[in-house]
């Protein structure tokens, strides 16, 4: 092991952080330097995607947009977010309103200097809908994170095909059962029956539901198992999990794969 791939136990211990919100108490920990800058990089990584995406769909210049997400990203770098609160509402909301107000402040000072960029118009209103550019950008952070969780499950256990399986079913939805096992089973270098690749589907679906319910999780202040429920029908995502949530989900919260 070379001194670069020495542990850092500042980001070691945001393994046990269970919150979004803790990691942002965790950025902004007084007398913990080396933990704080752990956490607000691990922020940063997390939502840059998302942001840049927002930030994107409201600002037309690509210089500008690119200029205005990295203005809040540094914000985040910086600490400047110490003022947030759970209770005030969801994460997801407070992200979504500091950077609206940025772009927001970046539009009123192009406008007093009449070289606006920014359409008004484009602006979302602070209350969500359906068609709120934030949400679109929020659940595609949470599907790319899923994602990145069973492809590393994947690794991490050398019998499992989810990642495999249901990466190809995503590519090829109007595969039939025996087309898509011939794709498995190229890929995976050994013949797949078709019911056999079925019962691989089911259970990635299940995994993949698993890793969605944890990435909602650490949104939440109170993770309950409704709550989970509540917050995936609120970004469009319960149909992820819906076949696989049984009668009993409200008092065990674990999923069936039956």
């Amino acid at each position: 092991m070379t001194p670069d791939d020495t542990p850092n136990p500042a980001v070691s211990r945001l393994d046990a952080i269970a919150t979004h919100w803790s990691l942002v108490h965790a950025a902004h920990a007084a007398g913990r330097p080396q933990e704080a800058n752990a956490a607000r990089h691990a922020i940063v990584l997390r939502y840059a995607p998302s942001i840049r995406r927002y930030v994107g769909g409201m600002v037309r210049k690509v210089e500008d947009a690119d200029e205005l997400s990295q203005e809040v990203l540094m914000r985040l770098l910086k600490g400047d977010f110490g003022g947030a609160d759970p209770d005030r509402g969801r994460f997801r909301d407070f992200l979504k309103t500091a950077v609206r107000n940025m772009v927001h402040n970046h539009w009123a000072k192009a406008t007093r200097s009449r070289t606006a960029d920014v359409d008004p118009d484009a602006l979302p209103a602070t209350e969500e809908t359906a068609a709120d550019p934030w949400l679109d950008s929020w659940r595609q952070n949470l599907l790319d994170h899923t994602w990145a969780a069973l492809q590393g499950y994947e690794r991490a256990n050398p019998t499992s095909r989810a990642f495999t399986v249901l990466k190809l079913r995503s590519e090829y939805p109007d595969d039939s059962s025996d087309e898509l096992a011939t794709r498995v089973g190229a890929k995976l270098g050994s013949p797949v029956r078709a019911d056999a690749c079925r019962q691989m589907i089911r259970r990635a679906r299940v995994r993949f539901a698993e890793f969605l319910i944890r990435e909602i999780e650490i949104g939440l202040t109170d993770p309950t198992p409704d709550r989970v429920v509540e917050e995936l029908a609120a970004v469009g995502m319960l149909e992820h999990v819906r076949d696989f949530l049984p009668p009993d989900w409200s008092t065990t919260g674990k999923l069936t794969d039956e």
